[in-house]
């Protein structure tokens, strides 16, 4: 049987998210039924909501930073038992055969991931429907065992800020005598400067405003270099292996390019879109020095990125709002006016 679920929905690129009563689908025998407690509240929701990057499906109920307790499970299902804390983020299927799928790298599958919400469901062709929802279903493999000891709020932006930084930070295996730099302090600045330093890297970052270092050396860095001083920046040449990008906008990345080492890399995680101005090749070549992206990660690096924040005590820095009032908080973060990400406590729903 199908379930009806009240979430909160964009019915067009134009219109406030409002209460919306839909379907979800009949689990299937590989299925948890999960109730959703918190969802966190990230960039992509509000760009999905205003169809900032084209082809948004209307109605859309946006949220991938989930995280509920298991209502129910299909007779597959080996993994889970209802009461079980558990967490759903930027995907709920994939192939499953393709190259990049046998690697647990389902974010780069060949034949593109089936995402949380905005996206068909492989199997009906049901749009899916994500977290701003009293309840989820979602595949066996997809979903992720939550540590008992992390606070449950904080912990629903590690589905997405914490996976988005902690992928890359592993895939360039940072470790103890790493140097890193972040770029912005934002949602996800400021995981990529708790992770890069229980990792145990030497951690930098890169910002702009004079009035974020208290903030950045509390949440992990050891140096904060003001990017827009020639002084500052001149004194970082060659210093760092790995570069972490998590500014959402168009920006120079110019600048940053000779801080690295040799066969040092900066990678965005943050920006989606052409670079402006071009990037200048000479001082990539002449330290064999790489630009890279990454997206979020795959599932069993997502459940190790967990068990890591399990182990260490790490969360996001949060602000709870009720889902009412998820419009004042896409116009506060809009304006970065939030340290470091809003979550939504679900039991607002049904008020």
């Amino acid at each position: 049987m199908t379930m009806d679920v009240l979430g909160y929905a964009a019915q067009s690129a134009e219109t406030p998210l409002a209460p919306y009563q839909f379907t979800r689908r009949n689990p299937r025998t590989d299925n948890v039924v999960i109730d959703i407690l918190f969802c966190g509240v990230c960039h992509s929701d509000l760009h999905s909501a205003r169809d900032d990057w084209g082809g948004t499906q209307y109605p859309l109920v946006p949220g991938h930073e989930i995280i509920g307790r298991v209502a129910s499970v299909g007779p597959r299902v080996t993994r889970f038992k209802a009461g079980d804390l558990v967490g759903v983020g930027c995907m709920v299927d994939s192939c499953q055969h393709c190259a990049a799928c046998g690697k647990g790298l389902e974010q780069y599958c060949e034949e593109v991931a089936t995402f949380t919400y905005g996206g068909a469901d492989r199997h009906d062709g049901m749009p899916t429907f994500g977290g701003y929802s009293e309840r989820i279903v979602v595949t066996e493999k997809f979903v992720l065992r939550i540590p008992d000891n992390l606070d449950q709020a904080g912990a629903a932006p590690l589905l997405c800020a914490g996976i988005t930084t902690w992928s890359p930070l592993r895939h360039w295996k940072v470790g103890p005598g790493s140097k890193v730099a972040v770029v912005g302090l934002g949602g996800l600045g400021h995981m990529a400067l708790k992770l890069a330093k229980a990792l145990g890297a030497e951690v930098t970052l890169f910002t702009r405003s004079p009035s974020k270092e208290e903030d950045a050396r509390r949440l992990g860095a050891d140096h904060v270099v003001l990017s827009t001083d020639e002084g500052q920046m001149q004194a970082v040449q060659s210093r760092f292996d790995l570069i972490v990008d998590t500014v959402p906008n168009v920006h120079d990345l110019n600048p940053y390019i000779p801080t690295l080492v040799l066969d040092g890399t900066l990678v965005l995680v943050g920006y989606l879109g052409p670079l402006e101005p071009a990037l200048g090749s000479v001082p990539m070549i002449m330290g064999r020095k790489a630009v890279a992206g990454s997206l979020i990660g795959g599932i069993p690096e997502t459940q190790e990125m967990l068990d890591f924040c399990g182990a260490h005590g790490i969360t996001s820095d949060i602000e709870l709002t009720p889902i009412q009032g998820i419009e004042d908080a896409y116009a506060r973060m809009n304006k970065s006016d939030v340290k470091y990400r809003f979550v939504i406590d679900m039991a607002s729903l049904k008020a």
